[in-house]
């Protein structure tokens, strides 16, 4: 290995020098975007898939979640939402839907006051809990147009 000349090392001290003084002054200024940034991809619903093939996403808290989920409305042909009867909405609703034949689709709990599902075309038995009041409801989904299911709670 050859040694640097000693002018070399000047410039290149000097260069790592600079590179690290423009480091330390973009961090700070990157840092609150990119935990914002963060945050924001957090809250967004990922869709999930049921082991008999059923996609679904649930959340709904805040506008960011809302606008998240509205976008992803036309991939579903089910939306259900949650709310008390004084027009808060709920999330933590344990949700199973059953087919005609009574085999259970989904089960799970959502994480917000939107579901939102694709199913067969068909009817369906759905049953919402939340705080230990199972509320009850049929449908009818067709192939493609959304169709919206509200369930209400008297209180928490």
């Amino acid at each position: 290995m050859k040694p640097v000349p000693k002018m070399k090392r000047k410039s290149l001290a000097y260069g790592i020098a600079a590179s690290l003084l423009v480091s330390a002054l973009l961090v700070p200024a990157l840092v609150p975007a990119l935990i914002s940034s963060a945050s924001a991809n957090s809250d967004d619903a990922v869709v999930q898939k049921t082991p008999g093939g059923v996609s679904y996403v649930s959340g709904g808290v805040g506008t960011d979640s809302i606008d998240h989920l509205s976008s992803l409305a036309g991939n579903f042909n089910l939306k259900l939402v949650f709310a008390l009867n004084s027009g808060s909405y709920v999330s933590d609703v344990k949700v199973a839907i059953a087919d005609a034949a009574g085999r259970t689709l989904l089960d799970t709990t959502s994480d917000g006051p939107w579901l939102l599902t694709r199913l067969p075309a068909g009817n369906y038995q759905i049953v919402a809990t939340f705080a230990g009041n199972a509320v009850r409801r049929q449908a009818t989904v067709g192939a493609a147009k959304l169709r919206t299911v509200d369930f209400r709670w008297a209180s928490e």
